[in-house]
């Protein structure tokens, strides 16, 4: 399990720089008590880049190529609930052939290939980290729709397209990490033509998020600062946001209350079934990984630093697992809005 882990970090170009940039990443972005959320927003390009730089190995070990969660209907497999979440979206949003859209933070392009595919609708990827989006070119010509998609190293929230080029917009789990959600969502109103509809995942806290207590404050910052987050907000606020930019909102609501019964999102961070795949997002894979990883690096393979991402990963990992638990906090708030004719 850790060999291949191990060839990814070893064969990466910017080996010697991972454990300076995570302890910048440390210094300047954590903050008192884990805040730092005033430089989060105002040097949020770099922010992110350092993060995604530094985490994106990890995630496609621990999780797969799509770097959202979704429930679990009892009997589906974890593949199966990732691209049915992905589906979900697309057919909310009507994507057809002949159809444009752009996904918003794209990432290494799991999700937009699955849409593109399941959709027959072309699809611009909109990212600003180079190397996830070398990835994803990679991965779309592999898979035979290099045809149906295109990658734009752009931010969302300036992106380098004309106004009003795209039938439709969406998100999943990605505008979360603007530092101003009306910035954002007036930059998709920007690009959409009249009538076009936007539809996100967004983090959000739940009404049994209580500010006065301290764990759930606790629990809160250590999703932000393990999930480069500048801040993680009430659903009103999101709401609010984008009526304030011009977009009608169609829909809102949180999609994990709505959920039959099966195994919850943050299942795969706890540990359930015997799947040899899902053991490496479980606490106790996290757990054998970080320790292989110490002795790893110790022994010069993978590059100094990496269990400190590592211990970052993981503080995020138990955290949003707690906070699911707990239901203060879901990462599958579903917005859906139409920008008027």
């Amino acid at each position: 399990m850790m060999t291949r882990l191990a060839r990814i970090l070893s064969d990466r170009s910017t080996r010697e720089s991972v454990a300076a940039r995570v302890e910048d990443y440390e210094r300047r972005y954590g903050g008192e008590s884990r805040g730092g959320r005033d430089e989060r927003r105002t040097d949020y390009r770099n922010f992110e880049n350092t993060y995604y730089d530094l985490v994106t190995d990890f995630f496609e070990y621990g999780w797969g190529q799509s770097f959202h969660f979704a429930p679990r209907a009892a009997n589906e497999t974890f593949a199966a609930s990732l691209a049915r979440h992905e589906h979900y979206i697309a057919h909310r949003l009507g994507l057809a052939p002949g159809m444009t859209a752009v996904d918003l933070g794209c990432g290494v392009g799991g999700p937009l290939i699955e849409i593109a595919r399941f959709s027959g609708a072309r699809i611009v990827g909109v990212n600003n980290n180079a190397m996830q989006l070398e990835r994803a070119a990679r991965r779309s010509e592999a898979a035979g729709l290099g045809h149906l998609v295109e990658w734009l190293k752009s931010d969302f929230m300036q992106v380098d397209a004309p106004d009003g080029c795209f039938d439709a917009a969406y998100s999943i789990e990605a505008t979360c990490c603007a530092p101003d959600r009306a910035g954002v969502y007036g930059e998709v109103f920007r690009l959409l033509k009249p009538g076009g509809r936007f539809a996100a995942y967004e983090y959000c806290l739940t009404d049994r998020f209580d500010f006065d207590d301290p764990e759930h404050r606790r629990l809160r910052a250590d999703i932000e600062h393990g999930g480069a987050l500048p801040d993680i907000v009430r659903p009103h606020v999101v709401n609010d946001a984008l009526r304030n930019v011009g977009f009608e909102l169609l829909e809102a609501r949180d999609l994990a209350v709505e959920a039959p019964p099966g195994v919850p999102w943050y299942q795969p961070l706890v540990g359930s079934g015997l799947s040899f795949a899902r053991l490496r997002s479980s606490a106790a894979g996290r757990r054998v990984t970080h320790g292989s990883l110490w002795l790893l690096e110790r022994l010069g393979i993978v590059p100094r630093g990496t269990t400190q991402v590592s211990s970052l990963l993981n503080l995020c990992a138990a955290a949003l697992a707690e906070a699911g638990r707990l239901g203060i906090f879901t990462p599958m708030y579903f917005v859906h809005a139409r920008k008027p004719d």
